[in-house]
């Protein structure tokens, strides 16, 4: 339940700026997976080890083995993201109206964007990476089993261990479509009560619109990603940031809209964000045919 909204200066509760932050990381199917870590408004130096640590056993006066590994470090920037919503006065005076519509509809429109950015877009700048550059990538459109296995293979060639598939419903009908030479489901133990595809070869699955892409020009249809999410970060510098006035005038493309003169308010709601991963060989694209020439 939200506290009362000043209608005088329009000003929204902290309740309902957390409920909205609370939304967006639930709604977010990449915060979901990855590691968050606090980002300082600078940026932040993040030191980066690839090859893992082998023991040995040595004799009492034997030298020590000492293991080897690469050391580098990744720059993580955090960018603004951000979304303003126009309202009618008449919420002024709802305020259980105004902070459904709030909670309803702004927290899935950033977690949105951050996805679809994190898995198909361009980096808003540099220190951001994007899994738009994996070069790992498994065709599930005839053996998809055997597809999901070699996804999970290609992860471990880089000594990296695919512990979620994120996929696009898309990916989900094809899953639920694949069946053994019998004819029974691979990926459902029973199709009276299963519905959903928890796990595909006991790799926690979870779902997500933001990962699918249609084949355009010599590009495959993709379907998701697989990946060791343990190697992915994404940074907050504050939680989101909301802010309410009636006197400004809003452009959108050729319209503007001068609030005042039209009796209505404006919500804006922003946050910065950043995110890397430590190697695109951690991470695997499920493609749905091959690439043409």
């Amino acid at each position: 339940m939200a506290e009362g909204i000043n209608k005088t200066s329009i000003t929204l509760p902290a309740s309902v700026s957390n409920e909205i932050w609370a939304k967006t990381l639930e709604s977010s199917s990449i915060m979901q997976l990855a590691q968050r870590i606090d980002l300082p408004g600078n940026g932040l130096t993040i030191p980066v080890i690839t090859g893992e640590p082998a023991a040995d056993w040595v004799s009492e006066t034997d030298n020590k083995p000492v293991s080897k590994h690469t050391l580098a470090t990744k720059e993580m920037k955090g960018y603004t993201l951000a979304i303003i919503e126009p309202f009618s006065n008449q919420f002024r005076d709802n305020t259980e109206a105004l902070y459904n519509e709030l909670v309803s509809r702004l927290p899935f429109a950033i977690a949105k964007k951050f996805d679809e950015t994190v898995l198909f877009g361009d980096a808003p700048g540099t220190g951001f990476d994007t899994l738009k550059g994996v070069t790992n990538a498994v065709d599930a459109s005839t053996k998809t089993y055997d597809a999901f296995v070699d996804a999970i293979g290609k992860v471990a060639e880089n000594e990296s261990e695919l512990n979620a598939f994120l996929l696009s419903p898309q990916g989900k009908i094809l899953l639920l479509k694949t069946k053994d030479t019998t004819n029974p489901p691979l990926f459902i133990n029973n199709v009276q009560t299963d519905g959903a595809v928890g796990h595909v070869l006991s790799v926690p699955t979870r779902f997500t619109k933001a990962a699918h892409k249609a084949a355009a020009g010599k590009a495959a249809e993709v379907l998701g990603f697989g990946g060791d999410w343990r190697n992915a970060r994404y940074g907050i510098v504050k939680d989101v940031n909301i802010s309410i006035s009636d006197q400004a005038t809003l452009t959108s493309g050729s319209t503007t809209i001068n609030l005042w003169q039209r009796n209505m308010f404006a919500v804006r709601c922003e946050f910065e964000v950043g995110f890397i991963v430590r190697d695109n060989a951690d991470f695997v694209r499920i493609d749905n045919g091959t690439a043409t020439a």
